[in-house]
């Protein structure tokens, strides 16, 4: 995705600029059940443009079906942190979220693979 090779709130040298606890407004549990492997998609009742930066970044990650560590690898910022936007995003009605199938094991290594193929692709 090209539109966040240039994120304002990225350096390449120096890393995040902003604190990743300032961008959950210091929060650390989310108000929804998010896990790793929960999809999140984008339910068209806000853009991008309503919100602010990081839930902005996440909502637009979301227009297609994608995995809260996918988020997280993309927007690289901490999965707690990102379980907390998402979390908001769901809240206001921006993103749908589905629980992993109870009958995948996370632990199976083919699950894993495919997690770790879906990250690379994207990246």
């Amino acid at each position: 995705m090209g539109d966040f090779e240039h994120r304002p709130l990225l350096d390449e040298d120096a890393g995040p600029l902003v604190r990743p606890y300032t961008v959950s407004n210091g929060r650390t549990a989310p108000t929804a059940k998010l896990d790793l492997l929960s999809l999140v998609r984008s339910t068209g009742q806000l853009r991008p443009s309503q919100l602010e930066a990081e839930h902005a970044e996440a909502l637009i990650l979301c227009r297609e079906p994608i995995s809260v560590a996918e988020v997280s690898a993309h927007l690289r910022l901490p999965a707690m942190v990102i379980k907390v936007l998402l979390s908001d995003l769901v809240d206001c009605g921006a993103v749908t979220a589905h629980a992993p199938d109870p009958a995948v094991d996370p632990t199976d290594k083919t699950v894993l693979e495919a997690l770790l193929n879906g990250l690379q692709r994207r990246l």
